[in-house]
């Protein structure tokens, strides 16, 4: 399986609830190799057709993927002869079997823990606005314990520049979430 990681993706909706008492959803693919997001989107309305066009999205960006995890959602019909035009192979989840696409099923518990159980979502801008910052913090920041506690987008590990240096938080993800770095003291 490992051999195979860097060509799997999975996509999932997510259901987003409002301070209105609507309900927003979210679209999402996540790489299995670095679980790194490759697309996140809201809309209030999910049609095939919007399916379709965040795809066109992702596989500009990520022509890698060859096998995409999904369920068997309304929305997603018609998507397995676009994806087999483009060279990625369809791969169906079982009826009722979301542990069949547990890598996905697994970020949507992370992004609910980790943000939207802290924030109520206004509106669909809100929420698009909200869910991206947390995406640039998850891909860039995060710690994975299964990356060897490395995020999804490799950084350097920073070595202490001084004896005099401290380590601030720098806020990510809208102040919920921070990312912490050495900087050298000015003064004491």
């Amino acid at each position: 399986m490992r051999n195979h990681l860097p060509e799997i993706a999975a996509m999932d909706f997510l259901t987003i609830p409002t301070a209105t008492f609507r309900v927003l959803y979210g679209f999402f693919v996540i790489h299995h190799d670095r679980r790194r997001i490759l697309h996140f989107n809201v809309t209030e309305n999910p049609t095939v057709a919007w399916v379709h066009q965040q795809l066109r999205e992702v596989f500009l960006d990520d022509p890698r993927v060859r096998y995409l995890i999904h369920d068997r959602d309304s929305k997603f019909t018609g998507m397995c002869e676009w994806l087999k035009s483009s060279g990625t192979k369809s791969v169906l989840t079982s009826y009722r079997s979301p542990w069949q696409n547990g890598v996905a099923e697994r970020w949507v518990l992370t992004l609910r823990r980790e943000i939207l159980d802290h924030v109520i979502v206004l509106s669909e801008a809100h929420a698009r606005r909200l869910i991206a910052s947390y995406v640039d913090y998850y891909n860039e920041d995060r710690c994975h314990l299964s990356l060897d506690k490395d995020p999804p987008v490799p950084r350097p590990i920073q070595h202490r520049p001084s004896p005099s240096a401290k380590v601030i938080a720098l806020p990510r993800a809208s102040g919920i979430q921070h990312r912490y770095e050495w900087r050298d003291a000015a003064w004491d």
